[in-house]
């Protein structure tokens, strides 16, 4: 477990957008029962989702998010220093989306860019990353772009991710400043988990071929092929329960915070009960506990962005927000931050 924490750094920015295709889930009945579908909804909470055209990729999404922050706040594509894409669903295998991306926004050819894949919990992990370079004195503004067509990546037909995975793209500018104050991250990982979340094939360990690509029924009715995400629901639900709360007392504790001290909690949405019990266990007020799930489904590391400019009108100047995610493998953690005087814009479509 890493605790770390920083001064005087902070987000300026966050921008979303969504694919304009909505999936209702009570509509999905060429897949499943009327029964089975009530019952996700009521465990899940999601209503509804988005899904790209076969020709949109993440980084469409993440690119008019840019667009936006360019077009609506000061920031300039001269001021950014570092681009991190944190995305499950790169443009291609080579070259990274990254360097696609700094061309593609006419960024500066000094600019530091990365590719990074952590699953559901890329955002936690990118504004580390973020607040990490901004210790540099060289180092001024790093834009993050967070996005996943995760609808590429599933089968309709499987029980644990059809009904539950949507895509979206978000884009956070994170910079300096003494406005923001103290920021707080505790951040662990348990690599043993792997086969809990996972795409078999298709990598370098397991080539694609023709039956890697070959739909098969697996023991809980599911139909997918090696190539579309395994996710084992109710182990990645135990291991959570178990971890998260006791992850957010800790930070709480280093932070010298209470529960109560915190303004708003904007956890990653797996699902609402996953949430809820979280947010029960930490004692948090659920009225303080932000929620997108319904409209977007689960949409991996972009699910908190996107929760908090789904909620701006919440989000008020100076608010202190706790956020805490889990992705595959297991890696996982918290983040206490004061949003400052961050812009938070309004959702777009494309």
């Amino acid at each position: 477990m890493a605790l770390i924490k920083f001064e005087n750094v902070g987000i300026r920015a966050i921008s979303a957008t969504v694919p304009h295709r909505v999936v209702k889930t009570r509509e999905m009945t060429e897949y499943y029962s009327e029964e089975e579908i009530e019952k996700f909804v009521s465990a899940t909470g999601v209503e509804e989702r988005r899904f790209v055209e076969p020709d949109q990729c993440a980084s469409d999404l993440c690119y008019k998010s840019a667009c936006q922050i360019f077009d609506e706040t000061d920031i300039k594509r001269e001021d950014i220093d570092a681009l991190f894409f944190i995305s499950q669903t790169p443009d291609y295998k080579i070259p990274g989306t990254s360097i696609i991306m700094q061309d593609k926004l006419g960024l500066r050819k000094d600019t530091i860019v990365y590719d990074v894949n952590m699953s559901c919990s890329g955002f936690i992990h990118g504004l580390l990353m973020a607040y990490s370079f901004l210790q540099i004195p060289t180092i001024n503004n790093v834009m993050i772009m967070v996005g996943d067509t995760l609808s590429k990546m599933i089968s309709l037909k499987d029980k644990g991710t059809g009904k539950l995975l949507g895509d979206a793209g978000t884009v956070s500018v994170i910079g300096k400043g003494a406005q923001y104050g103290e920021s707080f991250f505790s951040m662990c990982t348990e690599g043993d988990n792997i086969e809990t979340v996972i795409v078999k094939a298709g990598g370098a360990r397991i080539p694609s071929s023709p039956e890697t690509l070959k739909m098969q029924e697996w023991e809980d009715g599911s139909i997918r092929n090696l190539e579309q995400i395994i996710m084992v629901g109710d182990d990645v639900f135990s291991f959570a329960i178990s971890v998260l709360p006791r992850d957010i007392k800790r930070l709480l504790e280093f932070a010298g915070k209470s529960i109560d001290e915190v303004d708003i909690c904007a956890f990653h949405q797996a699902n609402n009960f996953m949430s809820n019990y979280v947010a029960k266990k930490a004692k948090a007020d659920p009225a303080k506990i932000l929620h997108s799930i319904q409209k977007y489904g689960n949409t991996a590391g972009t699910s908190i962005p996107l929760c908090l400019v789904e909620n701006r009108e919440k989000i008020k100047a100076n608010n202190s927000i706790l956020m805490n995610a889990i992705g595959a493998g297991f890696a996982y953690g918290t983040v206490l931050i004061n949003i400052g005087d961050c812009k938070i814009l309004q959702l777009q479509e494309l």
